[in-house]
């Protein structure tokens, strides 16, 4: 039976299955090709516990880490697509609908500044 995100088990059972499944599609495997994600998961994995957990130490401005990627906004509809699905595969309950939340104003915000700097 599911149940909400609770802790950082949960946190990264959301984020590595995310990224497992957005990797299937194609479109977005170049905008990826430059990331060593065993590297990388462990500072996506403490981003969402800070996000969903409260969880204090992560410090890294998220947007400066993506502001140069090719991004289109068919890749946010995707992201988003991907990540609601995952969540709600995976998990159900407040927590989870927050991830989901989260994730929109992260997508829309980066949308926005990145409109804004003639990026996209």
């Amino acid at each position: 039976m599911k149940h909400d995100i609770l802790n950082t088990e949960d946190v990264s059972l959301l984020v590595k299955t995310f990224y497992a499944n957005l990797m299937l599609h194609e479109e977005v495997k170049p905008i990826f090709a430059h990331v060593d994600f065993e590297k990388h998961m462990p500072q996506m994995i403490a981003f969402w516990e800070f996000v969903l957990l409260d969880k204090a130490g992560y410090t890294t401005n998220i947007f400066d880490k993506h502001v140069n990627l090719p991004l289109k906004e068919s890749d946010f509809v995707l992201w988003l697509s991907v990540f609601e699905e995952t969540a709600h595969h995976l998990f159900v309950g407040e927590k989870t609908q927050l991830a989901i939340q989260r994730g929109q104003v992260i997508a829309y915000t980066f949308q926005q500044k990145l409109k804004n700097m003639g990026k996209m």
